[in-house]
């Protein structure tokens, strides 16, 4: 059986995460130790005492995520967890995934993504964005919804992240108006996300071109394994091509039902989720049309145990 991990990106990030695995596995506090020393600061203090207004400011978000998800990787590898046959990530994760794949050094990628947050934020006036969750109603019908509301102002689906769980973000008039427009069309539910940068939309298109420039200078290797990118839902091997696809999925949509898709039409039928809380796992029973996969999400060491049991069994 083929197995895929994937790496979550922001939202998932909490006070007090992996403070169980931390406590069993000294491989999670050596890799914040080593971040914190790339970072300037003292980045698991914030991870476990917050405050959480600085740990959810997307320019610590990302190193966080990156840190907590590869120290989860470190701590499956020192239980002599199997090497994965492929690695994605959402949106950020996809930064994780490429370090577990030996693509991108650890500290280099911390150093990144500090930066990716930090042109995001300043890609757009604070308030001038906005990005909403829409449930209950199928891409066109969003997309549609988006192009009807847009009104000459930008609004765009940006998260593909399961049927009927859509992300679309834009300038905040814009994402106002498509709210409406997609309750009109009959979504269940269409709310405001506690999320400033409107990321993946074109509205980054500048962030990314900052992005390409430092991506340059970062040394990126062939991945040991598959990496898939969510922004194309394709495994990627030649750094160039990683380079340029990193900068893509900045300012493109997130293709996570496409991606989770093709893992699974690849024949990797078990798919871990590597990092803090289980918001890719939940995402990924709802895209799987029954094929018997098998999804977990390990953050401690209880689900390490039974991510284990089930991979040896298999």
């Amino acid at each position: 059986m083929g197995i895929a991990f994937v790496f979550p990106g922001q939202g998932s990030q909490s006070i007090g995460m992996l403070a169980a695995l931390a406590a069993a596995s000294p491989v999670v506090r050596e890799t914040f130790d080593a971040a914190s020393a790339v970072l300037g600061y003292d980045l698991w203090q914030l991870a476990q005492e917050g405050p959480v207004e600085r740990l959810n400011e997307t320019e610590c978000t990302q190193p966080a995520m990156l840190t907590a998800g590869y120290a989860t990787w470190r701590a499956w590898q020192a239980r002599d967890g199997r090497v994965p046959d492929a690695v994605s990530g959402h949106s950020l994760g996809e930064f994780t995934a490429l370090v577990a794949a030996g693509a991108l050094d650890f500290a280099a990628a911390v150093e990144l993504v500090r930066f990716r947050g930090r042109v995001m934020q300043e890609a757009v006036p604070l308030g001038a964005g906005a990005i909403a969750a829409v449930l209950g109603l199928d891409a066109a019908e969003v997309e549609a919804a988006c192009q009807e509301a847009a009104q000459g102002a930008v609004v765009e689906p940006v998260n593909y992240n399961s049927p009927g769980q859509i992300a679309i973000a834009g300038e905040a008039a814009a994402v106002a108006r498509a709210i409406e427009a997609v309750k009109a069309r009959g979504a269940k539910r269409a709310v405001l996300l506690p999320v400033s940068v409107p990321v993946h939309s074109s509205l980054m298109r500048g962030a990314a071109e900052r992005l390409r420039e430092r991506l340059a200078a970062v040394v990126v290797s062939k991945p040991r394994v598959p990496y898939y990118s969510a922004a194309d839902a394709r495994a990627h091997s030649e750094p160039e091509d990683i380079r340029a696809t990193l900068v893509l999925q900045l300012a493109s949509p997130v293709r996570w039902t496409a991606t989770v898709r093709a893992l699974l039409d690849a024949s990797y039928t078990t798919v871990i989720e590597c990092g803090p809380g289980k918001v890719l796992t939940s995402l990924n029973k709802r895209i799987d049309k029954g094929s018997g996969a098998a999804f977990f999400a390990i953050e401690d060491p209880a689900s390490i145990d039974m991510a284990l049991a089930a991979v040896q069994e298999g």
